[in-house]
């Protein structure tokens, strides 16, 4: 199937490793051109090397989206490079897990700023331009997790966050040809979660509760981005696919 985003400008924030690294692979090969953005600069530049090495277009730009300086910045240098921009993935995002008894403020303010306030921050720099060109996609990485997880509750709150936000800007900016959907991952296997001392336990745990017997890839996830900010999904917004093996509850 021909996604017809050749001619797309995306940004990933998050896009160093994991998810956001397999997302913005995935849309680089189906043509568009990526901006590969996070506050690891090392890795952020060695992945958006990586994508120039197979011959797909890819520019790394640091910034912080907890600062709108640095939103703006990264919206106004993606456009002075590809001369636009299209799509935008929210991926951003880290758990500080702990029982609400022991966890701090700074737990909760740092997820919140990274996925939430982040979000809000790069849809506002990047919405103007979506709606002067009457065409824009933006797709938020929520998470299972917003049905509610034990030792969650900041992280579950964020993602449930990205829900709320999805559905209002896709009542708000569909006029103007732009659609705003959510994916709510189930258990990935990350680099990020494999490195965890209990990953077997939460691998195990997991895929005893989904119908598919196995743990999800990033490139389940990146496929699924790929699909919402194509123009053959023109006509879903303000939805959740949760691409979790059938696992909801």
């Amino acid at each position: 199937m021909d996604l017809q985003i050749n001619d797309k400008v995306a940004i990933v924030t998050g896009s160093a490793r994991g998810l956001g690294a397999a997302t913005a692979r995935r849309l680089a090969e189906e043509g568009a051109s990526v901006v590969i953005t996070d506050i690891l600069r090392e890795q952020a530049e060695a992945t958006a090397a990586a994508l120039r090495a197979h011959g797909l277009k890819a520019v790394c730009i640091v910034a912080d989206i907890t600062k709108s300086a640095e939103v703006q910045r990264l919206v106004d240098e993606t456009i002075a490079h590809f001369g636009g921009v299209h799509i935008l993935v929210n991926n951003a995002g880290f758990p500080r897990d702990r029982y609400l008894v022991k966890m701090t403020e700074d737990d909760w303010d740092l997820v919140m700023e990274v996925m939430l306030k982040g979000a809000f921050l790069a849809c506002k720099a990047v919405m103007p331009h979506f709606i002067d060109q009457g065409w824009g996609r933006v797709i938020n990485i929520s998470s299972r997790a917003h049905f509610g997880n034990p030792t969650q509750a900041n992280y579950s709150a964020a993602k449930a966050g990205l829900i709320g936000m999805a559905k209002a800007l896709a009542i708000e900016e569909g006029r103007y040809g732009i659609t705003v959907n959510c994916i709510a991952p189930g258990f990935i296997e990350t680099e990020m979660v494999q490195a965890l001392p209990t990953y077997e336990t939460i691998r195990d745990r997991a895929v005893a509760m989904q119908p598919i017997k196995r743990g999800g890839r990033p490139d389940d996830i990146a496929d699924a981005v790929a699909f919402l900010a194509s123009q053959r999904a023109g006509f879903i917004t303000g939805e959740v696919l949760h691409v979790t093996g059938g696992r909801y509850g």
